[in-house]
């Protein structure tokens, strides 16, 4: 049977109402890892803010500053915590104004300054990690003790897979940051 012109355009014209295939975003494992991100960071900031006026990007500064046993830059926290550095300078300047961080020198350029707990903010942080590990576990009670295990490896595994740090000790060896 020969085909007609009108038989070849009925039949596209078909495919093209077909539904297209889509991105399914409630299975798409970037924007899951990246809501699931926001909101566990959303959760636990109530801990800090209310309490403290402290922001995101407040926190991120002192909790990078708290977790290391040296004065950093701010570059390092602002790669380390993947926050835009204008966002981090913000918070360092807040910071700053409110006594919780201090500027220090840095011995190999002395052009360059660190930044540091003051005592002030060493002691909020002391305040402030417990709260937070009580509160991330209560965000994964969901989850047995091994499935906890095996979320942390997984995790470990997509970002050895993207070649990011994984250990402060990690970071301080390579000097990444």
């Amino acid at each position: 049977m020969a085909r007609t012109s009108s038989d070849i355009a009925l039949k596209a014209r078909a495919a093209d109402e077909r539904p297209k295939p889509r991105l399914d975003l409630f299975r798409f494992v970037p924007f899951r890892l990246n809501r699931l991100a926001a909101e566990v960071s959303s959760a636990l900031s109530v801990e800090y803010q209310e309490r403290h006026g402290l922001d995101i990007p407040a926190w991120r500064v002192i909790a990078t500053l708290g977790f290391r046993n040296d004065a950093c830059s701010a570059q390092y926290i602002s790669q380390c915590t993947r926050t835009h550095k204008s966002t981090i300078s913000r918070a360092v300047t807040a910071l700053l104004s409110d006594g919780l961080i201090e500027r220090v020198e840095n011995e190999a350029d002395r052009r360059e300054f660190r930044l540091q707990l003051t005592k002030k903010g060493r002691a909020l942080y002391e305040e402030l990690f417990p709260q937070l590990l009580r509160r991330e576990d209560e965000i994964l009670a969901c989850l047995s003790a091994q499935e906890r295990k095996q979320l942390s490896a997984l995790l470990g595994k997509i970002e050895q897979s993207l070649d990011l740090i994984q250990t402060s000790e990690e970071a301080d060896a390579k000097q990444a940051y």
